[in-house]
C-alpha cells in the first residue's frame, strides 16, 4: 500500500477512535492488503499450471436429485460430471464406508458449498463425491439438508486411491480437486487437500466463511472443531 495515513483511508474505525487504534489499524490495512496480494499472486501461479494427468472415465453411484427419493440409483461416468462446463470442482467427501456420518469438518464445509452451488454453476460443473456407499451418503446428506447438491458415491471404485483421497489403510482424506474435460477425456487439474506437504493443516480454510470470520474475533478461531449434532445442524428428519 506504500505511506498511508489516516487521512488517506476511507476509515476503517469508529469516530473518536484513539491515536493508537488507528494506528494499529493501518498497519493492519497494511497487511491485509499484502495478504490480499499474496492470495492472487498463488491463484496466478495456479492458472499456470501445466497439463495434468488424464484420467480414466471412472463410474459412480448417483440417485435423485431429491433427497427423499431413495431409488433409482444409476451409473455416472466422471466425463458426464462436466454437463455444459470444461471445468469440474470436486469436493472429497470424508466419509469412510463403515461409518454412519460424515466427518464433521468435511460437513461444515459441504454445508458452506451447498448455499452457494447455484452460483458456482455459472462458471464450472461441482459435486460431492464420499466413498461411502450411496444410501449412507444420501441419508446423511437428507439430514443436512444438502438440496441441490450433485451426490455420488465412489463405493467399490479405485477413484479415492487414486486421486490420494484415501490413504492405503483405507482412511479418507478431505481435500477438493479441479478437472478439466478435452472431448472424451478428463484431465486433472489441480487437487487441495486439508494438509500440506509438510501435513500441517489448514490447507482448504479459505473454502469456508466460517474460519476466516472466527479470525475476526478478539479470541481467534481458538480449539474451536465443527460437530455434526449441536443445534441446527438436523435440517430435516
Amino acid at each position: 500500500m506504500g505511506e498511508v495515513d489516516a487521512a488517506a483511508m476511507e476509515p476503517m474505525w469508529p469516530e473518536g477512535a484513539s491515536e493508537e487504534y488507528v494506528a494499529a489499524r493501518i498497519g493492519l490495512a497494511k497487511a491485509e492488503r499484502t495478504l490480499r496480494d499474496q492470495i492472487e499472486e498463488v491463484a496466478a501461479a495456479r492458472r499456470r499450471m501445466p497439463a495434468g494427468l488424464v484420467l480414466d472415465d471412472y463410474t459412480f453411484a448417483e440417485g435423485p436429485a431429491d433427497l427423499g427419493r431413495p431409488e433409482p440409483f444409476r451409473t455416472t461416468r466422471l466425463r458426464e460430471l462436466f454437463g455444459q462446463h470444461d471445468t469440474l470442482v470436486v469436493y472429497h467427501l470424508m466419509f469412510h464406508p463403515d461409518d454412519d456420518e460424515a466427518c464433521p469438518m468435511c460437513s461444515l464445509w459441504v454445508d458452506g458449498f451447498q448455499g452457494v452451488a447455484h452460483h458456482l454453476g455459472q462458471r464450472t460443473s461441482f459435486a460431492v463425491i464420499a466413498k461411502a456407499p450411496l444410501p449412507k451418503l444420501r441419508a446423511w446428506a437428507l439430514r443436512r439438508g444438502w438440496d441441490g447438491l450433485r451426490l455420488l458415491s465412489s463405493h467399490d471404485t479405485t477413484f479415492n486411491a487414486d486421486l490420494h483421497a484415501e490413504r492405503p489403510n483405507g482412511d479418507q482424506r478431505p481435500m477438493i480437486s479441479v478437472f478439466t474435460t478435452e472431448g472424451d477425456q478428463v484431465r486433472h487439474f489441480y487437487t487441495l487437500p486439508a494438509n500440506f506437504l509438510d501435513d500441517a493443516q489448514r490447507g482448504i480454510d479459505q473454502l469456508s466463511p466460517v474460519w476466516n470470520i472466527l479470525d475476526l474475533l478478539p479470541s481467534g478461531r481458538g480449539d474451536w472443531y465443527a460437530e455434526n449434532h449441536y443445534a441446527g445442524r438436523d435440517r430435516r428428519a
